[in-house]
């Protein structure tokens, strides 16, 4: 047997006499009773396979759309969330207009149209916060007043520059390098002043000259970054490079990039972004996570800023106002003091604004002088802008709003005080517009500098504080001048709508309150009234009603007048009407009221009782001293009681 004969694998096995076998199909039907399983059919194994090919080419298509929407979403998802690459268009952002313009960046404020600058009457337009001329970089007056040292005074009537120093005034000409420092002839390498039509533009390193502040310049775009006010902020390290965008989330533009470490200016909270400012003057948000190290930092900058020295009379002022009409008046000044005790201080009305050319009228007297003297009291001598030859808003604003018709005023004023031998100015200008405003802190500054070179006590008097007369800022007075008086008074005036009290304590105590946060106590005094106002009232008429219809007056249902008097005329005018006086607890008056002539009469007293409650809290608040409206209407009693609390 050979080899494959011994492993079974011989070509012939399997085969008997020649012929091969046929191999038993295993998929033949095996008989019935059989212990093989049944045949299967082809056709069976084929149906089987097609629906696993078909399931699977469902499958596939399913994984297909789900990547279809996955992608989808995925998009949505970063188009929604998704961080933005889109630059911000940084001209637009800083609101440049043309080459010569630049940005302006104040204390970690981007300076925008009606932020600072504000249009003249004759222009329609409001003028760049900033501007280029022959290389040097200027910023327009009001946002210099308004934003960075509001010392600085421009005149377009008379195109010139001021700033007023303790001791006179840097005056500077448009288109020149020379100014005047006081007395002093000065010059810059520079052109200080530019202006257009009556806008002004002002050099920035000259306003640096006077101003506590520092400023650099940057390109793309040009901008000035200044930084004028000093003190605590909150300050942050960048955790790693990140984007500076105009508004908090990814989707804002971005304003810029700033790297790892780099120092920010955190100005707002906004969970999960950060308000901050950059040291290259943009404004805008970080992510919360990129920030580190945020704590509180003082800076500083060394300066000397200018002394204005005043005068304190080292005493409790108490000073009465002498209401002098006509020059008869001054002759009864030995009566009219006669009866009071303890005062310090008289105020005559001696002078007033005669003419819109800056002329003033004057009852001043020396003899009056004299016999004040006499009784140990000094003259305060009053100037006002009312009950004189000019009597409205308009025509102070003429006045104020010219450098040489202030200076004329001044000038004849500190004159006649010089030639009467007063001892002071109390300064009473009430017909001040908004639009005044700077040129009347600005007069305000040029007397303070005569009346000191004079030795002369300037006081101003004021209303109480409100934001309707903010213009009027005490803030400066209480710089520039010796004392600052608010009238507690005229809560109610002839013109009110309704009936009410002359002072209240509530509007004494609001106005001391508020004041005090612009002026030091020792440069306080709270003026008081000696007179008190009967008030009348009647129901409106439809007919009356209809023709104030749109008007504030028509919210009020009663017409009322008014007429003011004396301590002792108004209570003769209560005892005469047979009226029952009853304390009230929030005026801290005596109130009465009855019906009589068709209508209701209302009167809040002023008496003792409702003075002991000023003087309480002037004391309480212990300042410079009180003043009294007008001598001549006080109940002869309150003297001895104003000694206790005053002096």
């Amino acid at each position: 047997m050979d080899e494959r004969e011994r492993k079974g694998r011989a070509p012939g096995r399997g085969r008997q006499d020649g012929v091969r076998r046929q191999r038993p199909d295993r998929y033949a039907q095996r008989p019935a009773g059989g212990s093989h399983p049944p045949r299967r059919q082809r056709p069976m194994r084929r149906s089987s396979r097609a629906r696993r090919r078909r399931r699977n080419t469902v499958i596939r298509w399913m994984i297909f759309f789900i990547l279809i929407l996955a992608a989808v979403g995925g998009f949505l998802i970063w188009q929604r969330y998704g961080a933005s690459n889109e630059k911000a268009d940084l001209e637009q952002y800083y609101e440049l207009d043309s080459e010569d313009e630049i940005a302006v960046v104040i204390n970690n404020e981007v300076i925008r149209e009606h932020d600072g600058t504000e249009a003249s009457s004759e222009e329609t337009e409001v003028p760049p916060a900033g501007k280029t001329y022959d290389g040097q970089y200027y910023i327009e007056y009001s946002v210099v007043r308004n934003k960075i040292n509001k010392r600085f005074y421009w005149d377009p009537n008379e195109n010139v520059l001021l700033y007023t120093l303790p001791d006179g005034n840097v005056t500077v000409e448009v288109g020149s390098n020379e100014y005047t420092d006081v007395n002093e002839q000065k010059s810059a390498d520079y052109t200080i002043l530019k202006t257009e039509g009556r806008t002004a533009y002002i050099a920035l390193p000259f306003i640096q000259q006077y101003t506590n502040m520092e400023y650099e310049v940057y390109d793309e775009p040009t901008r000035a970054v200044i930084t004028s006010e000093w003190g605590e902020i909150q300050t942050a390290e960048i955790r790693r490079d990140t984007q500076v965008r105009y508004r908090g989330g990814v989707k804002s533009p971005i304003l810029t990039e700033i790297a790892k470490n780099d120092k920010v200016t955190v100005l707002e909270d906004e969970n999960d972004w950060m308000k901050v400012g950059t040291s290259d003057g943009f404004i805008g948000y970080v992510k919360t996570s990129t920030l580190r190290n945020i704590a509180p930092e003082t800076t500083s900058r060394e300066f000397e800023e200018p002394v204005y020295s005043n005068i304190s009379k080292g005493y409790t002022i108490n000073m009465a106002w002498h209401n002098v009409s006509n020059g008869d008046a001054n002759n009864y000044v030995l009566e009219t003091i006669a009866g009071t005790k303890g005062l310090t201080t008289i105020a005559p009305t001696w002078y007033n604004l005669a003419d819109t050319d800056g002329n003033i009228s004057s009852l001043a007297d020396s003899d009056y002088v004299n016999y004040a003297h006499q009784s140990n009291l000094e003259v305060w001598a009053v100037l006002r802008d009312f009950h004189g030859g000019i009597n409205s808003y308009e025509e102070t604003y003429e006045v104020l709003s010219y450098t040489s018709k202030r200076t004329r005023v001044i000038n004849q004023v500190i004159a006649s005080a010089i030639e009467t031998g007063v001892d002071g100015i109390n300064l009473d200008f009430e017909l001040i517009s908004t639009e005044c405003g700077e040129h009347y802190i600005q007069f305000v500054r040029e007397l303070s500098v005569r009346c000191r070179q004079n030795g002369l006590v300037l006081s101003i008097d004021n209303y109480v504080p409100q934001p309707y007369n903010a213009h009027y800022d005490i803030e400066e007075q209480g710089v520039v001048a010796d004392y600052v008086v608010i009238m507690g008074y005229d809560e109610h005036t002839d013109g009110s709508y309704e009936a009410g009290s002359v002072a209240s304590i509530g509007y004494l105590e609001n106005g001391i309150s508020d004041a005090l946060e612009s002026v030091s106590a020792d440069k306080l005094i709270a003026g008081v009234p000696f007179f008190t106002r009967l008030w009348f009232e009647t129901p409106k008429t439809e007919e009356e009603l209809a023709e104030e219809e749109g008007t504030e007056a028509a919210s009020y249902p009663n017409k009322v007048t008014s007429t003011a008097y004396s301590m002792d005329a108004a209570a003769a005018v209560v005892d005469a009407a047979g009226a029952d006086l009853q304390w009230d607890e929030e005026t801290k008056q005596n109130y009465a009221q009855w019906e009589a002539d068709g209508g209701t009469y209302k009167i809040w007293l002023e008496d003792a009782q409702s003075l002991e409650e000023k003087l309480k809290v002037i004391s309480a608040n212990n300042l410079a001293g009180v003043a009294e409206w007008s001598l001549g209407m006080e109940n002869s009693g309150v003297w001895d009681l104003i000694l206790q609390y005053v002096n």
